[in-house]
């Protein structure tokens, strides 16, 4: 399967995809550059992370594992890249958290991985803000596990029509 082409949805078309999958994105390398990165940027320096030799001998993953909260912040350029854009006066979107987030299985260091996003709540305001609830699902390609599911909420701020 490739990613899901970018689409454009009006907002009246937004509770007919409720239950829908609306996007998937193109696959993604963990390398261990990235890694080192994200150690570096949050100052998590754990051996399992960073000592690619020391990995590969003590742990079952044969070598270096991407961190948890690394593969959870990829789902933003994952989503810009698979999610359809709105048709609209869009004033700005933003993360609003999410409800439940799992690991299930580690992701090595060069790792394939993609997100599959599946709308399942859409509470559009009168105000012009619509809050969606995506549930996501980060697959690691050939393997059997994701790496992770959650539940994401984000807020997108729309000028309401007048």
């Amino acid at each position: 399967m490739t990613a899901s082409p970018k689409t454009l949805i009006a907002i009246d078309e937004i509770p007919g995809l409720v239950g829908t999958t609306v996007g998937t994105s193109s696959w993604r390398t963990v390398t261990q550059a990235m890694i080192d990165g994200f150690a570096d940027a949050t100052d998590d320096h754990q051996w399992i992370h960073v000592d690619p030799e020391r990995a590969a001998r003590e742990t079952p993953y044969g070598g270096t594992i991407a961190h948890g909260f690394l593969t959870l912040s990829l789902l933003s350029t994952l989503a810009y890249e698979a999610l359809p854009d709105l048709d609209g006066d869009v004033r700005m979107g933003v993360n609003y958290g999410f409800d439940e987030v799992r690991f299930h299985a580690a992701v090595r260091a060069g790792a394939r991985l993609r997100a599959i996003f599946g709308l399942a709540d859409a509470d559009i305001r009168p105000s012009g803000r619509i809050l969606f609830t995506y549930d996501v699902t980060l697959e690691i390609e050939n393997s059997t596990k994701p790496a992770m599911t959650a539940k994401w909420l984000t807020l997108m701020i729309v000028r309401p029509k007048s």
